[in-house]
């Protein structure tokens, strides 16, 4: 039987179309609760997130994106800042992705927009600073009685349904050994919940290697995709914090303790385009 974590991750899906109804207040309370508390990445960096509800200068800001002209009508968007550190990215992204699934669990349709918004107006509402980023920001609200149809279409034509096999995403001992499910035991379903997560342009960057008792995260970078814009946003690190909050939180379901630290273990990697992140040592 599934736990809870995993439905809740399977349930979440990009949601374009809102129906433009204001979040009820016991769900907008408990979201704003949840929102009050991600104050720290398991990395160590310092965030800071808000719910904004949506007005016209909000859509206005969303201008530039591509992505825009998908999403539709959302009651209101979460958004954050995140001191620039080491693992800044990871953190930021770790965190929101937590709160998306805090949003799925309370009936409300999310989309993550990854971006610029150093000179947009949810910029200007958080007073960001000099030292902080601002990646990514996430509609939310309630999902149009059309909308799933509507972003399966999308999906469809963007490939997003595609999943790499687990083959290709993760090892065991060393990045060019494959682990199947039955090698990975207890730690099966965390690493399937890291293969469902959502990532820019669906490219899933990560790649999880066990060695012993740790479980080391790495980027496999995709050529040719930059930082956004040319901003201080890697959005394919964003990504890693996603993979990371999906198999944290599975894992905690689970029974399975562990905690999270940056120490390169140094083993071999395939080329330049595979970077190490973080790893996860069992307790």
């Amino acid at each position: 039987m599934e736990n809870k974590i995993q439905t809740i991750i399977k349930q979440r899906f990009s949601c374009r179309t809102y129906d433009n109804r204001p979040i009820a207040p016991p769900a907008r309370q408990h979201l704003e609760r949840q929102i009050a508390a991600a104050t720290r990445g398991p990395l160590g960096t310092a965030t800071r997130f808000t719910l904004l509800l949506t007005t016209e200068s909000d859509r206005l800001a969303l201008k530039g994106l591509v992505t825009y002209g998908f999403v539709q009508n959302p009651a209101g968007f979460i958004v954050g800042a995140v001191e620039r550190a080491a693992k800044d990215m990871e953190d930021f992204g770790y965190l929101m992705e937590r709160l998306v699934l805090d949003a799925t669990a309370l009936g409300l349709g999310t989309c993550w927009l990854g971006g610029t918004f150093s000179r947009s107006r949810f910029a200007q509402i958080l007073n960001l600073q000099a030292d902080e980023s601002l990646p990514a920001v996430v509609a939310v609200g309630y999902a149009a009685d059309r909308s799933r149809l509507q972003d399966a279409l999308i999906r469809r034509i963007a490939g997003a349904d595609r999943r790499l096999p687990w083959a290709a995403l993760f090892f065991d001992g060393t990045l060019g050994t494959p682990l199947t499910p039955e090698a990975a035991g207890a730690y099966a379903e965390p690493l399937e919940m890291v293969r469902l997560g959502p990532s820019a342009s669906n490219r899933q960057p990560w790649r999880v290697v066990r060695q012993g008792q740790r479980w080391h995260f790495y980027l496999r970078r995709t050529p040719g995709y930059g930082k956004a814009g040319g901003s201080t946003v890697d959005l394919q690190r964003v990504d890693m914090g996603i993979a990371m909050c999906h198999w944290a939180l599975t894992a905690q379901e689970l029974g399975l303790a562990g905690v999270w630290h940056a120490e390169d273990p140094g083993l071999p990697r395939p080329d330049t385009l595979t970077e190490y992140v973080a790893s996860w040592m069992e307790d």
